[in-house]
C-alpha cells in the first residue's frame, strides 16, 4: 500500500505541493479507531523510540530524579539548563562529557545555537541532542558493570535489554536494527506497534512505565525545550505523554489510554505538527473539556510567507 496524501502545501490558494504519509489512532482500549495509510508495515521512529529505551534502563536500576529521567527520554534543545541535566546524569555514577559517544553538535534550538556560535564555541558531544540518553545509558553500564567503551553495540547487554523491552511494548518484533544519528541502535516497530507502547506508558500505575510517564508529564520542557512545539501540545493536554522524531515521526498519548502515532514518506519536519493536531482533532480531543483546544489547534498552524506576510498554509487532508 502506497502512503496518500496527508498534507497539502497551499500557497495564495494555490497547491503546490503534497507529504505523503500514515496516521494511525487506537482507542482507549488499544483498537485502532482510524488509520491512514500503511500503518502495520515496518518503519524506523527515531527519537520516539526513546522513552521505551529509558524505560529499559529504569528496568535495569537507572534511578534519577523526574527531570533527570525526562531529560533521558528527550531530544532536547541544547538550553543551558538541558546540559546542565546531562552533566548531573553523569555524575551520579562519576562520570563526566568525555564519556559520551555523541558525535560532536550544535544545539537544536535555534537561539541556542546561535548562541553558541557568536560565542565561539565549537560543536560538542554534550550539545547533540541525543546526549540526555547517552548519558542515561552510560549511567546504567556503571549500575551494572556492563562495559562503557560499547555501549552503542546492538550486542552489548543494555541494548539487547532495550530490544526485548520494545519489543515487549509495542508487540512487534524486531525486524531492523538500524544506526541512528546518535549511533545507538535503532528498532523498527510498525505505526500501530509504536502507539501501543506509548499507550502502555500512558495508562501505567506503577512500576517502571509509570516512572517514565510521570516524568514526562511533570517536566516537557526536558523532553524537547522552552520554544517547541511539542511542549506546547503536552501543556495543552495534561497527562498526556508526547515524543516526536526526526523523519517527521510523532506519538502521543493520552491519559485514558487513547494514542496516535504518525510519519510522512519525505520526513519534513515541518508537517509533523500539523498532521498530530489534525490526528487529534479528527479524534475529538481539541474540543474535550479538560483540553486547551485552542492551544491545541494552533500547534498545527504552520504559515507560510511571501513577502514578509502569510500568504498560504500547510493543512492537513485526512
Amino acid at each position: 500500500m502506497t502512503a496518500p496524501v496527508v498534507a497539502e502545501i497551499v500557497r495564495s490558494g494555490f497547491v503546490e505541493g503534497h507529504h505523503y504519509g500514515s496516521v494511525v489512532a487506537l482507542e482507549d482500549d488499544g483498537g485502532v479507531a482510524w488509520s491512514v495509510g500503511p500503518v502495520d508495515r515496518a518503519m524506523l521512529p527515531r527519537s520516539c523510540n526513546k522513552p521505551v529505551q529509558a524505560l529499559a534502563m529504569v528496568r535495569a536500576g537507572l534511578d534519577l530524579p523526574d527531570d533527570l529521567l525526562a531529560l533521558v527520554c528527550a531530544s532536547h534543545s541544547g538550553e543551558d539548563f538541558h546540559l546542565d541535566g546531562v552533566r548531573r546524569i553523569l555524575a551520579t555514577a562519576g562520570l563526566d562529557e568525555s564519556a559520551l559517544q555523541t558525535p560532536p553538535d550544535y544545539p537544536l534550538d535555534d537561539e541556542a545555537r546561535i548562541e553558541a556560535l557568536r560565542s565561539g564555541r565549537p560543536k560538542t558531544p554534550i550539545a547533540m541532542n541525543c546526549s540526555g540518553k547517552h548519558a542515561g545509558m552510560l549511567v546504567t553500564c556503571v549500575v551494572n558493570g556492563w562495559d562503557l567503551a560499547t555501549y552503542r553495540d546492538p550486542a552489548h547487554p543494555l541494548q539487547q535489554l532495550i530490544m526485548s523491552t520494545f519489543a515487549e511494548l509495542t508487540g512487534v518484533p524486531v525486524e531492523a536494527v538500524a544506526v541512528d544519528g546518535c549511533g545507538a541502535p535503532l528498532l523498527s516497530t510498525t505505526l500501530v506497534g509504536l502507539a501501543r507502547a506509548f499507550r502502555a506508558l500512558a495508562v501505567a500505575q506503577d512500576g517502571a512505565e509509570a516512572r517514565i510517564a510521570g516524568a514526562i508529564r511533570r517536566h516537557p520542557e526536558y523532553v524537547s525545550g522552552t520554544r517547541r512545539d511539542e511542549l506546547a501540545l503536552l501543556t495543552a493536554m495534561p497527562g498526556a505523554i508526547g515524543k516526536a522524531g526526526a523523519e517527521s515521526c510523532y506519538a502521543v498519548a493520552l491519559p485514558d489510554g487513547r494514542a496516535f502515532a504518525l510519519k510522512t514518506d519525505d520526513g519534513a519536519a515541518r508537517v509533523r505538527p500539523v498532521l498530530m493536531a489534525a490526528a487529534l482533532s479528527r479524534s475529538g480531543v481539541d474540543r474535550e473539556v479538560w483540553v486547551d483546544g485552542d492551544a491545541v489547534r494552533r500547534t498545527g498552524v504552520v504559515e507560510l510567507l511571501g513577502g514578509g506576510v502569510p500568504v498560504g498554509e500547510i493543512r492537513a487532508v485526512f
